[in-house]
């Protein structure tokens, strides 16, 4: 592909980062969706955590397949494709009626997604320098917020309307992903990916050119990243899905509400969300971000405590959701996607990125398999096991990048000049 004049940064950023949008907006659609075909449909607890399962694990197919795609063949190809995949699972979730095309939409919504997520914050993150790429890449996160906003606020409106309700979801998530798709258009291939290709073809001895091969993540010093992240996003992740998919479940099996007023409810957690994540595109690319995520951890764990302590309720629900996500803008997903891109080389970036969000997506699958069952034993439980792993990943984000947090692949490859280091650098 040749390459065209570049885009301004802010611009891919918008563009791109609404993969994070219909991330956030398919997760919460689907988790209000299924609540809506429990009762039309009469699913029971089994099958509404096989097909939540099903979204996560196409999520993390995708993102292992998607990543490695887009360090081989180049971002824009990938993430042109991944937006059809999302507009066709979008609309089978739409007409479908059955358990079986709901798994299946499930599949390719999950599938796209997964897949767009990883080549979309590589394409950010190439698209910056090294003064804004913190907050553009962490801008994702306002864009993952009103995806869920918007999912709730849809929810709201139509939860109780039925099938209807549940088509509507989909429908504004396909719409969207249609959008996307035109607009991504726009966007020509990634710059730092073509000049890393090409000095991989002409062979220069360089980070960016040598360091190909997926071998390569699992030696120095890559490797210490690479498995810090994966367990630390699979274990806090946890909390976010269970959050996500499973928020209008918990309070209306466990809480007793209807399906409109837990949608409502879960709106909460947007202006603590909101000024969390926009607080932090304040100071990420700053020294200090690292304290505040040993903060944001310490609220992360104490909000899931919240309901283990004092018993599942609307009261600490609200309690518990808003001291997760406001921990979780300073020690969750937004640092977990700005270490992974600094951390890795151009041609390994989307393949280490895929790496994490898959390990993490197929952990919230087997989770979210079991969740409904858990519910049914006792709320408490679920919310005590979801801190104690949350609190575990947490600690291993800390141990690992506490000496790390401020290494950048990008400076070193910024040195045309720059050799190879050696494996123990």
């Amino acid at each position: 592909m040749s390459e065209r004049s570049q885009p301004r940064p802010w611009w891919v950023g918008v563009v791109s980062g609404m993969a994070s949008y219909i991330d956030a907006a398919a997760i919460m659609s689907f988790g209000i969706a299924i609540v809506i075909h429990q009762a039309v449909l009469g699913l029971d607890a089994a099958q509404v955590g096989a097909a939540s399962a099903i979204l996560t694990v196409g999520i993390a197919i995708g993102a292992l397949v998607g990543g490695k795609l887009g360090d081989r063949f180049g971002r824009r190809p990938v993430f042109t494709i991944t937006m059809i995949v999302v507009v066709l699972g979008s609309a089978l979730l739409v007409v479908g009626g059955s358990f079986g095309l709901i798994v299946a939409g499930a599949a390719l919504v999950g599938l796209g997604t997964g897949a767009d997520l990883p080549v979309s914050l590589s394409t950010i993150s190439e698209a910056a320098n090294d003064t804004n790429r913190g907050r553009i890449v962490a801008f994702s996160n306002v864009l993952w917020l009103a995806g869920v906003v918007s999912g709730i606020l849809i929810g709201t409106v139509v939860g109780n309307l039925g099938e209807l309700g549940a088509q509507i979801l989909f429908i504004h998530v396909g719409g969207v992903a249609f959008i996307v798709l035109l607009l991504r258009l726009t966007i020509p291939e990634s710059a730092v990916w073509l000049a890393a290709r090409r000095a991989r073809q002409a062979g220069e001895a360089s980070v960016r050119a040598e360091r190909t091969t997926v071998r390569e993540l699992l030696r120095a010093p890559y490797l210490a990243p690479l498995l810090g992240l994966a367990v630390f996003y699979a274990l806090v992740n946890l909390g976010y899905n269970t959050f996500g998919q499973f928020g209008p479940y918990l309070l209306v099996n466990a809480a007793g509400t209807d399906v409109s007023t837990a949608s409502a409810l879960s709106l909460a957690s947007v202006p603590v969300g909101l000024i969390g994540i926009l607080w932090f595109m304040k100071i990420v690319d700053k020294p200090r971000r690292f304290v505040y995520f040993t903060v944001g951890a310490v609220l992360s764990v104490v909000g899931l405590l919240i309901p283990a302590v004092f018993g599942f309720s609307v009261a600490t629900y609200l309690v518990a959701v808003i001291l997760l996500i406001g921990g979780g803008t300073f020690a969750g997903e937004a640092i977990m996607k700005v270490w992974t891109q600094e951390q890795f080389p151009t041609l390994l970036r989307t393949t280490a990125q895929g790496t994490v969000i898959a390990v993490a997506r197929f952990v919230a699958a087997a989770g979210a398999a079991v969740t409904p069952m858990i519910v049914e034993a006792g709320a408490s439980v679920l919310f005590l096991l979801l801190a104690i792993v949350s609190g575990i990943g947490l600690l291993v984000a800390w141990l690992v990048f506490r000496t790390r947090d401020r290494r950048n692949e990008f400076l070193g490859e910024s040195r045309p000049d720059e050799l190879v280091a050696t494996p123990g650098s």
